[in-house]
């Protein structure tokens, strides 16, 4: 279930934010979000379908804009934009206007309340370059909807905002490893994942796309003493039948590293598509 918004809570995306986060005051950002078609933002509720909370009926809300570019990412539009010449398995790039969407912080916290769902997902892109927005919107949030419950998602490349982080009850921390594209400097650096692993709220979901890919992610948490019963490992795919075909050998992983399976059940439930 999708949400609407009013013209005169629309604006355009900044020209000088436009290319990135680099250039931009990150302090006094607007919060971007993700589009389910063109105006209209990706704030709807469904059922999460990964990790630990997977099952739970939540609200979504995605944010756009990535400082990693995975090369099978399944949100592609929510960063490879026309003219950002990072590879992806499908050459298509998407047009930014139609694809992000900027709103107040209060009007995000009002439509996530309207969706009627005690637990949040914040999830992208990747959501944590948005810090100081999201913790206007957290704190707009639970003004209204005191009771809300937030958990994100992030690649764990990056520390989260200290207003932010007073709201959060769970991270969902998901480092990408090799077969990801991304430079290992940029995807796996040592202080940020060392500060996630010492997070008692984090687990760690790691997508894998080849049984290569386990002995990967089982090295990158022991380096950093991650417990067993924080770690999920989850296929890649964005079809039923790849997921259940590489799910066949990775529940045999688990079973013998005493890990948790996370599958990808809203691919399942509702395909590949936005907004669910």
């Amino acid at each position: 279930m999708a949400v609407n918004t009013s013209d005169a809570h629309r604006r355009a995306v900044p020209e000088h934010i436009g290319s990135g986060f680099e250039s931009a005051n990150i302090a006094a950002m607007p919060l971007i979000l993700a589009t389910t078609t063109p105006g209209e933002p990706e704030i709807f509720a469904s059922l999460q379908g990964e990790g630990p909370s997977a099952g739970r009926p939540v609200g979504f809300v995605r944010l756009s804009r990535c400082n990693l570019a995975c090369s099978w990412c399944d949100t592609a539009y929510t960063w490879h934009f026309t003219g950002d010449n990072r590879p992806h398995r499908h050459a298509a790039t998407f047009d930014r206007a139609a694809n992000q969407l900027v709103l107040g912080e209060a009007e995000v916290a009002r439509l996530i309340a309207a969706l009627g769902r005690r637990r949040l997902v914040v999830t992208g892109g990747e959501p944590l370059l948005q810090g100081p927005a999201l913790a206007r919107m957290a704190e707009a949030l639970a003004s209204i909807a005191p009771e809300t419950s937030v958990e994100v998602e992030t690649n764990g490349t990056i520390a989260p905002h200290a207003g932010f982080d007073a709201h959060v009850a769970q991270y969902n921390v998901s480092p990408k490893l090799a077969h990801s594209g991304n430079p290992t400097a940029l995807a796996l650096p040592d202080a940020p994942l060392a500060g996630w692993a010492a997070e008692p709220r984090a687990i760690f979901k790691f997508v894998i796309a080849a049984p290569e890919d386990i002995a990967e992610a089982l090295a990158l948490a022991a380096r950093h003493a991650i417990a067993s019963q924080r770690i999920w490992l989850m296929a890649e795919g964005t079809d039923a039948a790849a997921l259940s075909a590489r799910e066949a050998w990775l529940a045999e992983a688990c079973i013998a590293h005493d890990v948790n399976l996370s599958k990808r059940q809203h691919i399942e439930w509702f395909g590949d598509t936005r907004g669910t």
